[in-house]
């Protein structure tokens, strides 16, 4: 199934999703020891064209691809941007086009053999892949009932649909044609207002398969979280809230 299609799941994305890519491109940049912009960039899976926008600042030209047309089409207009709406498994680009391949969020639902390939292909010899997500721990820092009550009353209600679990060992990427130069986890909070907290959750698979599968009508989602999650915000119109960033760097060797 693939849950990012719809017209309206795109809207939700566009709304909700907060822009934490800028974090993990500027530790990109450390860590590449990149002293100049880059000829070029790939972002796969970019979505409305948050974590496409953020290579801006590494990448002198920068495209961006994703499979749902929805999403492509309310994707940030850049003049220094393209977008195409294409798979990461059947890419429409050149051999050694590339120098970098970002994928923020997305590889959990990847054909990972059939993606090596392509990125294989279209990446310039030493050509890097950063591959990274942001999972949010459900925890307020200044609030751990905020914790229960995410855990034990929203992932009750809409929990998490079966994927494949973003995890990579040097043996596989090795077998890909890829080195694993470094795994590190990026402990980040992003500060959400409760209209912005509702937004962000609806945005989730967990949401989005409630509502696809006919199980749930969106306004009911959204009237539901608010109402939950308003006792929290009682003392402050805005709180901080844990994200995970789990960050993978790897380099083409063949």
């Amino acid at each position: 199934m693939n849950f990012f299609n719809p017209k309206a799941v795109a809207e939700r994305y566009a709304d909700g999703r907060p822009f934490f890519h800028p974090l993990i491109i500027q530790r990109a940049k450390e860590f590449l020891s990149l002293k100049k912009l880059l000829p070029s960039a790939l972002d796969i899976g970019c979505g409305t064209g948050l974590s496409t926008v953020a290579l801006k600042t590494i990448a002198e030209t920068v495209v961006g691809i994703d499979a749902s047309r929805e999403m492509i089409a309310l994707a940030r207009k850049d003049a220094d941007i393209k977008y195409f709406v294409s798979t990461a498994e059947n890419l429409p680009f050149g051999a050694n086009e590339f120098d970098l391949i970002t994928m923020s969020q997305v590889v959990h639902w990847l054909e990972r053999e059939k993606f090596f390939s392509e990125a294989r292909r279209v990446l310039k010899e030493k050509g890097w892949i950063i591959i990274y997500d942001n999972y949010f721990s459900g925890q307020m820092p200044t609030n751990p009932e905020f914790h229960i009550l995410y855990k034990e009353t929203y992932l009750k209600k809409y929990p998490t649909p079966p994927r494949a679990w973003a995890s990579f060992t040097a043996e596989e990427t090795e077998r890909e044609g890829f080195r694993l130069l470094k795994h590190e986890w990026i402990e980040n909070t992003i500060i959400f207002s409760l209209a912005e907290l509702t937004s962000f959750l609806l945005t989730l698979t967990n949401v989005i398969a409630a509502v696809k599968g006919g199980k749930e009508n969106i306004e009911n989602v959204k009237l539901w979280l608010a109402e939950n999650f308003k006792p929290l915000f009682q003392d402050s119109t805005e709180h901080k809230f844990l994200f995970n960033a789990p960050v993978w760097f790897l380099q083409r060797v063949n």
